[in-house]
C-alpha cells in the first residue's frame, strides 16, 4: 500500500475522531427536518419570562439543606426548593452538579423547607392568592424521584397557573471541565430527539427530556401529558433545561395536583433499563452509537467472566483482530506484491520522472498486470476507524470503567500515567509508536533514490503521529489498539519469515 495513501488514511482517521469528540454537541440532522410546530423559536411563555435563578435574589448565602441516603447525598437550596448537586457515594463520592435541579422557574416564589423524613424533603410557599407544597419522594433501591406540586387556590376567585421545572442549568463555560460532555434528549410520542442546549427553544407534546454530563445523567416525565420543552439561554455560557406545563385553571378552594418521575444516577444502562428502558436514549454514542453499545454489550460480558475490564478489553481486541483477520490476510499479500513490484515502480519513476501522466498511466499497468490492487491494503484500516471511534466513546462515558485499574494503571479512562517527572510518562502510547514503527519497517519495500527517502520519512512519521495523537487518550482505548497492533506485528513477521 502506497505510504501516502496510508498517511491520507492515517490524517482522515484522526480528523474523524476529532469530529466524533463533539458530534454529540451538534443538533441531530433528523431534527432539522422537522417543522411545524415541533421545532420552532417562539416567545416564552410568561411564567418563564419572568424566571431567573433565584440565588440573585439576595447577597446572602444560600441556606443548603443535606438529605442522606444509602447511595447519595442531595444538596438543596432552601429557598428554591432545587437541588443545587448530588453527591454519589457508590462513585468516588463524583458529584453532579444539577445548580438549581428540579426548581420551579418562578423568581416571585420563594420556599421554606415544611417537612423532611427518611423518605424525602418538602417545602411549602404561600401568598395572598395561592399555596404551593414541593414534595420530594425519595426511593433508596434506586435512583429515582417522584416530584409532586401540590397548588391550592386560597383565594375567593378562580386562578390560572403554569408549572414550569427547570431540570437543570448547564453551564458551557470554558473552565468548566464538563462542559463538552453535556448534551439533551427530547422522547416525542414517535421519535428522540437532540436539539442544541444552547439556543432558545420551545417544544410542545413531550414524554420525557433527559441532560447528562461526562458520567451522570437526568430525566423527567411529567405524569400529565400536554407539557412542553423549554431551553432558555440563560447568558453566553448558561442554559436552563425543564418542562412547562398547560395552563391550569384552578377554582377557588380547589387543589391540583402534578406529578413528575425522576431519574438523577450514573449512566449505567443496566439500571436506567430496569427503571423504565424508554429513558435509556440518554445514553448516546454519536454517529456509531449502534456499534458503540454492541462493544459495550461485548466488554459487559467477558468482564462479567473474567472479572477484570482490562482483560475485557484485550479479549475484545483479539476478538475483533480475527473477525478482521481474512482482511487483514490480503492486507499483508496486497502489501507483500507493492514490495515485489517496487523496483520496478521505481524504474518507471526514472523513466518517466518528465511525463507524471505517463509515469501514472504506466504504473496503473503493472498493477493491472500483475493483478495487485494498491489500495488493498487499506480496508482493514478503514474497517478500523468506526470500531476504533465507538470504543473512544464507550472508554470516555462509560461510568462503569471509570476507576477502573489494570497493573500499573488505575484508571482505564484516564491515560495510564507510570509517573509524572517532569511531565507525564504514558507507557501505552509510547510501546504502541515503537510497535508501529517496527511494523513500518517490517512492510517497507527496499527502495533506492527519492522514493526511498520519501519512505524513511513515512516510516518515522506515522507512529510519532499516532504517538502523538494516543498520547493523552484513555489508557484502555490505547490498550485496546495496542493489543490488535502487536497482533498485526506478529502475523507480519510471520509472513518475512516465511518468505
Amino acid at each position: 500500500m502506497d505510504k501516502k495513501v496510508v498517511l491520507a488514511i492515517a490524517l482522515s482517521f484522526l480528523i474523524l475522531m476529532g469530529w466524533s469528540t463533539f458530534i454529540s454537541k451538534t443538533q441531530n440532522s433528523e431534527n432539522k427536518a422537522v417543522t411545524g410546530n415541533i421545532f420552532q423559536e417562539k416567545t416564552a411563555p410568561k411564567a418563564l419570562v419572568k424566571a431567573a435563578v433565584s440565588s440573585e435574589k439576595t447577597t446572602l448565602p444560600p441556606t443548603v439543606i443535606n438529605f442522606d441516603q444509602e447511595k447519595f447525598r442531595v444538596s438543596f437550596i432552601e429557598t428554591q426548593g432545587a437541588i443545587k448537586e448530588i453527591t454519589f457515594n457508590n462513585y468516588q463520592k463524583a458529584e453532579f452538579l444539577l445548580a438549581h435541579g428540579l426548581l420551579y422557574d418562578d423568581d416571585s416564589i420563594t420556599f421554606t423547607k415544611l417537612d423532611q423524613t427518611k423518605n424525602g424533603v418538602s417545602f411549602r410557599y404561600q401568598d395572598e392568592n395561592k399555596k404551593i407544597i414541593k414534595r420530594f419522594i425519595f426511593h433508596n433501591n434506586n435512583y429515582t424521584i417522584e416530584l409532586e406540586i401540590e397548588a391550592e387556590n386560597i383565594s375567593s376567585v378562580p386562578i390560572k397557573l403554569q408549572i414550569p421545572i427547570a431540570l437543570a442549568f448547564l453551564d458551557f463555560s470554558p473552565g468548566n471541565p464538563q462542559a463538552a460532555y453535556q448534551d439533551v434528549a427530547v422522547g416525542l410520542a414517535d421519535k428522540i430527539i437532540r436539539p442544541s442546549p444552547r439556543k432558545d427553544l420551545l417544544a410542545p407534546g413531550i414524554k420525557y427530556i433527559g441532560t447528562r454530563n461526562r458520567y451522570f445523567c437526568g430525566v423527567i416525565e411529567p405524569e400529565s401529558p400536554g407539557y412542553s420543552l423549554f431551553i432558555k439561554k440563560i447568558d453566553g455560557n448558561t442554559s436552563k433545561l425543564g418542562v412547562i406545563s398547560p395552563d391550569i385553571d384552578i377554582q377557588s378552594g380547589q387543589k391540583t395536583l402534578q406529578k413528575f418521575y425522576i431519574y438523577l444516577g450514573p449512566q449505567d444502562l443496566r439500571i436506567i433499563n430496569s427503571i423504565n428502558p424508554e429513558w435509556s436514549s440518554i445514553i448516546y454514542y454519536g454517529f456509531f452509537d449502534f456499534i458503540s453499545n454492541l462493544l459495550f454489550q461485548l466488554l459487559g460480558f467477558i468482564y462479567n467472566l473474567v472479572g477484570n475490564w482490562g482483560w475485557a478489553i484485550i479479549i475484545v481486541s483479539a476478538v475483533v483482530y480475527l473477525i478482521l483477520f481474512p482482511l487483514t490476510i490480503k492486507q499483508m499479500q496486497s502489501m507483500r506484491h507493492m514490495q515485489l513490484l517496487a523496483p520496478k515502480i521505481e524504474e518507471l519513476k526514472k523513466l518517466y520522472k518528465d511525463n507524471p501522466q505517463r509515469m501514472h498511466k504506466e504504473t496503473m499497468e503493472l498493477y493491472k498486470k500483475n493483478k495487485v490492487n494498491p489500495a488493498g491494503g487499506c480496508i482493514p484500516m478503514i474497517l478500523q476507524i468506526p470500531i476504533f471511534v465507538s470504543f473512544y466513546q464507550v472508554l470516555n462515558r462509560s461510568i462503569v470503567i471509570k476507576g477502573a485499574s489494570f497493573f500499573w494503571i488505575k484508571d482505564l479512562s484516564e491515560p495510564d500515567r507510570l509517573f509524572t517527572y517532569p511531565v507525564d510518562i504514558n507507557i501505552l502510547p509510547i510501546l504502541m509508536a515503537i510497535g508501529m514503527l517496527v511494523q513500518q519497517k517490517l512492510s517497507t519495500a527496499k527502495t533506492t533514490g527519492e522514493y526511498a527517502q520519501q519512505q524513511k520519512m513515512m516510516t518515522l512519521l506515522m507512529p510519532v503521529i499516532f504517538g502523538f495523537f494516543f498520547y493523552r487518550m484513555p489508557s484502555g482505548l490505547v490498550l485496546y489498539w495496542l493489543i490488535n497492533s502487536t497482533l498485526m506485528l506478529a502475523y507480519q513477521i510471520r509472513v518475512n519469515q516465511s518468505k
